[in-house]
């Protein structure tokens, strides 16, 4: 019998505990990715139809209420490349499943929100949890696929985690618009609790257990080394003080940039001097296709955001359209988006 053999018949009887099929990619093993791996993007832009409806209640400015918008990306870009380090290093299934439930927790915080800054808070905690569900979905498909003996996984499965992310950014507007126009706002944060419940409970059932980590070399020294913790950190502070900077304007902080500028340039520094760096510039200088291809990316992003956060609150708070009624003029962009294969998805940085 030839390796590769041996090791799939090994998939197949870790099929049947995680999931109990014979099928390393049967159902019951991608439905939690895919599920998981849409959290993030329909929580990106479900948001869109209840900012107006928040600030009224909570006696905000509409504009105040992009603090939403920015707390859940700026998790996002922070929290996804190092959800995969940390897949890698404790198990993608336990990083799964905290994501989870640190959205099931933002749920909760933001459906009994009294103010603007719990709101934040319940953000921050839905972009940190729902950004481990993908590189961890992505993990598990690859061990997957080696244990089965594949040289790649299956493009069916990536291509359903694609969809999973587009078809569910597309239709978050007229979702968010119907729960906030029938239910309140607060069901923008809720209706995360019976989707994180599910999802737990089928990750709990049907994923498999990964091997135990190994604790000699899980210490905080060197899981803060694999991920590059001051990398993380610097990057962190770098974006959160230049957002603040970009949202005060036309009133300059001249505080926030000047913590920009401190935190920016040691960031870079160090960056370029690590073995293994958060933010590889070097990799970005060394690729001029890829840097293009992000700076697309980036300006396309610009965009589609503008239209579906400034467009939504134009529409309701000047024009006077119902959430419901805003929410579904979205969704032919949502619509052009997916079949162009991008505009609205999830992070992936």
């Amino acid at each position: 019998m030839s390796t590769r053999t041996s090791r799939t018949n090994t998939s197949w009887t870790g099929g049947r505990k995680g999931g109990g099929s014979r099928e390393p990619f049967a159902p019951t093993f991608t439905t939690p990715l895919y599920v998981g791996s849409a959290l993030n993007p329909v929580n990106s832009s479900i948001i869109a139809t209840a900012m107006v409806p928040i600030a009224t209640e909570l006696g905000v400015s509409v504009g105040a209420t992009a603090v939403l918008v920015s707390a859940l990306y700026l998790a996002s870009a922070v929290v996804q490349p190092t959800a995969g380090k940390l897949a890698e290093v404790f198990g993608p299934r336990r990083i799964f499943l905290s994501g989870i439930v640190l959205v099931l927790l933002g749920g909760v915080v933001g459906g009994l929100g009294q103010n603007l800054v719990m709101l934040t808070v319940a953000r921050v905690l839905i972009g940190i949890g729902t950004s481990a569900a993908f590189p961890c979905a992505m993990v598990l498909i690859r061990r997957r696929a080696e244990d089965a003996g594949l040289d790649t996984p299956p493009g069916g499965v990536l291509g359903g985690i694609a969809i999973a992310g587009m078809a569910t950014t597309a239709v978050g507007p007229p979702i968010g618009g119907l729960l906030v126009g029938v239910a309140g706002w607060r069901w923008a944060f809720l209706i995360n609790n019976p989707v994180t419940l599910i999802a737990l409970v089928m990750a709990l059932r049907w994923l498999p257990k990964g091997p135990p980590f190994d604790r000699e070399h899980s210490g905080f020294r060197q899981v803060a080394a694999r991920i590059d913790l001051p990398g993380i950190l610097g990057f962190a502070t770098s974006m959160t003080t230049l957002v603040i900077f970009l949202m005060s304007l036309p009133q300059v902080r001249w505080t926030a940039l000047a913590v920009f500028v401190l935190a920016a340039a040691p960031t870079a520094w160090w960056e370029l001097r690590t073995t293994a760096p958060f933010f590889d510039f070097r990799a970005l200088s060394a690729n001029g296709a890829l840097t293009r291809t992000y700076l697309r990316q980036a300006l396309t992003l610009l965009g589609v955001y503008s239209v579906m956060y400034g467009m939504t609150q134009w529409m309701e708070a000047a024009y006077g359209l119902s959430t419901v009624q805003a929410g579904l003029m979205l969704l032919p962009m949502g619509a052009v988006s997916m079949g162009k294969g991008g505009g609205l998805g999830e992070i992936r940085t």
